[in-house]
């Protein structure tokens, strides 16, 4: 009667704690994060005409899969823009022979040519193995009567952490891209958790502009002064980027050698501190 006693009385201890709470031992497995790797790019592939004068869609998609690349930020994309190249999607060509998920955002966006066919868009995309929950591309401030710029946002589930991946293309003049640069930093300010800002920011550096990027952000190049991406015939600057929150680590970062546009594209290594196996599988 008394091991019957003691088995009754285990057995509503256990039920208790169940309705009551996990133990802390328990708790404790579920609080613990992982780390994960994951390769991060920035591409402007310039409609994928080379340095060659070669329109190369395919090309372009090669050298993404040959990096192992499992986020990229891509800038110059067309959308049946033109037959510059080939009236192409550009973004959705590259996701499907990729085997990505992938999101558009228009800075520009003309009438068709003829009527009943696409859109005339012409901007930047983001491709990604991980799957892509949000975006939206803010318009970013411009002087005059100059090309119109965007900011394209997107939150990306990595194992079930929200990474807030951004997306740019800067202006070509400092003043423009002052204005723009704050707005960046207005806007990337609104989001909490780890963040990536990615693009072709058209500034050295150096430059006044960029006192605000590294004021907020970490260079993922800050210790290769040599990471020259423009032009891809004759790297002699520096005006592409891959910039994170401070707790998002990075290593690894490197150019890329290639005549698939007039840029090269970037590659580093981000590793972030991802949520539990138990939110994940919510």
């Amino acid at each position: 009667m008394r091991k019957r006693a003691y088995f009754l009385t285990t057995l509503a201890i256990l039920i208790a704690m169940t309705f009551i709470g996990m133990p802390a031992f328990a708790a404790d497995e579920f609080s613990r994060g992982e780390a994960v790797k994951l390769n991060v790019m920035s591409y402007n592939i310039h409609h994928a005409v080379g340095e060659d004068n070669v329109l190369d869609l395919e090309r372009i998609a090669q050298i993404i899969k040959e990096s192992n690349a499992d986020i990229i930020g891509l800038q110059e994309v067309d959308n049946h823009w033109s037959s510059r190249s080939d009236f192409q999607d550009q973004a959705k060509w590259l996701a499907d022979r990729l085997d990505m998920f992938y999101t558009y955002a228009a800075n520009l966006d003309y009438e068709p040519l003829a009527e009943g066919d696409s859109r005339r868009q012409y901007g930047t995309a983001v491709l990604s193995k991980y799957p892509i929950l949000d975006s939206e591309n803010h318009s970013l401030p411009k002087i005059g009567n100059t090309e119109q710029r965007g900011l394209l946002e997107t939150t990306i589930n990595v194992k079930g952490t929200h990474l807030h991946f951004y997306n740019t293309h800067l202006a070509l003049t400092s003043e423009e891209r002052k204005l723009q640069i704050n707005k960046l930093v207005e806007i990337t300010r609104q989001a909490d958790g780890p963040k990536v800002i990615v693009g072709d920011l058209n500034a050295t550096p150096k430059s006044e502009e960029m006192k605000q990027m590294y004021a907020h952000f970490a260079d993922a190049f800050v210790d290769s002064n040599d990471a020259y991406t423009y032009s891809a015939d004759n790297p002699s600057k520096r005006i592409d980027y891959i910039f994170t929150s401070n707790e998002v680590k990075t290593d690894n970062a490197k150019v890329i050698g290639t005549q698939a546009s007039d840029h090269l594209p970037i590659l580093t290594e981000l590793i972030i501190e991802c949520n539990t196996p138990f939110e994940n599988g919510r």
